[in-house]
């Protein structure tokens, strides 16, 4: 892999980092207007999408488990998701979104215009290729 210090690459990290900072920015604050930090939006998040094992959440967001189960509970407190057995290993707990954390998540999901909106002014091409380009950093290109 060769690591590039032009300008350019210089320019675009910088927008990266402006852009994942406005970001959090946001969402930390739609959190905190359903009296959730963070994390725990994130977590929310992640589950209003699907079930998931507690090790799975804590590799997405890269800490540790006993984080999530700390997260996990707060959430559980507030009727915001629920530990059930996962039906393939029972000996697992899934972690799953309530309906009322979905309408949560989905209430944080639509506070978050920072992005959707200079979005709404690119094409359906430039959107496709500003994606590709970022599943490509990512790793993740088909």
């Amino acid at each position: 892999m060769t690591t590039r210090t032009d300008p350019l690459t210089l320019e675009v990290v910088e927008l990266i980092g402006s852009v994942v900072a406005r970001y959090h920015e946001e969402y930390d604050r739609a959190a905190a207007e359903h009296s959730l930090t963070g994390a725990q939006a994130r977590v929310l998040g992640l589950l209003s999408l699907e079930p998931l094992p507690m090790r799975k959440i804590a590799l997405r967001l890269k800490c540790e488990p006993s984080n999530v189960t700390g997260i996990i509970d707060r959430l559980e407190t507030r009727e915001l998701v629920e530990r059930r057995p996962d039906p393939s290993d029972r000996r697992i707990k899934l972690a799953a979104a309530t309906e009322k954390g979905r309408r949560t998540a989905r209430e944080l999901r639509d506070a978050l215009d920072f992005a959707r909106e200079p979005l709404a002014g690119l094409s359906d091409a430039e959107r496709t290729v500003l994606r590709d380009l970022l599943r490509r950093m990512l790793g993740e290109a088909d």
